[in-house]
């Protein structure tokens, strides 16, 4: 198995992400401020594949969807799901089995939008984690971004695997690709996103990963 390649903190990559992260620094010198690496372990069956860090989430506390609205969502369906050991509280009191949760862009960019070339950027991480997890059967997509970089990833055309909540592609041989409207502040509160929704589409990817 080949060495886990991560982002370093203070990765520069990236000029804008770097021009903002310094920026940040001096607003919120207490924040992480820098290259948000995966939480959960390396075996796990099922990746939550967001879009980026969050400036008042992952940003500050430095694990990815912990600090927000929508780690809020996510942790707790994955609780209810049997993902946790622990109750959710806070982003300290629980801990991750069978999933682990990573960004398709590490560090906060300004408007939660990140460029194509930053995504670019970051891919060789996805394509290293991906390579080390050895029982790994779906990737749950948060949001297009993180569907289509996905595909990306292994070569697919974006065209012909459109995104929609709850869609299911193979990428390879025993790996899926199941997405999901993204669990931010915004669909939740316009209703785009349910958490009933939400809960189903991870189900599905639970059912994927078991068969």
């Amino acid at each position: 198995m080949p060495e886990l390649i991560e982002p370093k903190k203070h990765c520069n990559s990236c000029p804008r992400l770097t021009t903002f992260r310094q920026e940040n620094s001096k607003l919120y010198p207490n924040y992480h401020n820098g290259a948000v690496n995966n939480i959960g372990p390396m075996d796990a069956e099922i990746m939550i594949l967001g879009l980026a860090p969050g400036l008042q989430g992952a940003n500050k506390s430095g694990k990815p969807f912990i600090g927000d609205q929508s780690g809020d969502l996510l942790y707790a369906a994955l609780s209810k799901l049997g993902y946790t050991n622990g109750e959710f509280h806070n982003g300290n009191k629980f801990k991750l089995n069978r999933a682990l949760v990573t960004n398709a862009v590490r560090c906060v960019p300004p408007q939660n939008k990140p460029t194509a070339a930053e995504i670019n950027n970051c891919r060789p991480y996805l394509l290293s984690l991906i390579d080390n997890m050895p029982k790994l059967k779906v990737i749950f997509a948060l949001g297009k971004v993180a569907h289509d970089t996905a595909l990306r990833t292994f070569g697919l055309q974006v065209s012909a695997h459109k995104f929609m909540h709850g869609c299911e592609y193979k990428l390879r041989e025993g790996l899926w690709l199941v997405s999901s409207y993204h669990c931010s502040r915004y669909n939740l509160n316009t209703k785009v996103l349910t958490e009933e929704m939400f809960l189903s589409a991870l189900t599905q990817a639970q059912r994927l990963s078991r068969q």
